[in-house]
């Protein structure tokens, strides 16, 4: 398994990822409408974007030359007075889900938000989401619900945090 850093020509790659990610994780979770209704051609552009800007930083995980996964991470982006890197989204293909990639993901984010100066993350995941325990496992603690609207739906997010992400980056 190959952990590396995006570029721009894996758009379609991350796109594709996204968007089955969001397929096989978010049904029943989210209105059917929103997942019905996603594009392939929106989100690669927007991960286009994304990659071609560079000012925030996606990781991708890579077998036998296949994106199977990725993680894209930065400055947290909403002002929290304690943390200041975020975890924006981590998403595997459901075939490569409880292989260890994710966290051999969640270790190179931290190493990569080490890196830009940030000691501490957090992560906004859905509440019904059953990954929180993933993140329960990897020492998160739990910090708070908002509420954000998808698809005309009000649901919930919870945010997870990490005061130290140093052991993090030294999982093994």
């Amino acid at each position: 398994m190959l952990i590396r850093p995006a570029v721009p020509n894996d758009a379609d790659a991350i796109a594709r990822v996204h968007i089955d990610s969001w397929l096989t994780t978010y049904r029943g979770l989210m209105p059917d409408n929103v997942l019905d209704n996603l594009s392939f051609d929106n989100r690669r552009e927007w991960w286009q974007s994304i990659l071609s800007d560079q000012s925030e930083q996606v990781l991708v995980a890579e077998e036998h030359g296949q994106v199977v996964g990725f993680a894209y991470f930065g400055a947290e982006r909403e002002n929290d007075p304690v943390y200041r890197g975020e975890l924006y989204a981590i998403y595997l293909l459901m075939d490569y889900q409880k292989k260890r990639i994710g966290c051999l993901l969640f270790k190179a984010s931290a190493e990569g938000l080490l890196k830009l100066g940030m000691n501490n993350m957090l992560l906004w995941v859905l509440s019904t989401n059953p990954a929180r325990h993933f993140y329960e496992r990897l020492g998160g603690k739990y910090l708070r619900d908002k509420s954000v609207e998808i698809g005309g739906a009000s649901l919930q997010e919870s945010a997870y945090g990490w005061d130290d992400i140093h052991p993090l980056a030294e999982m093994k």
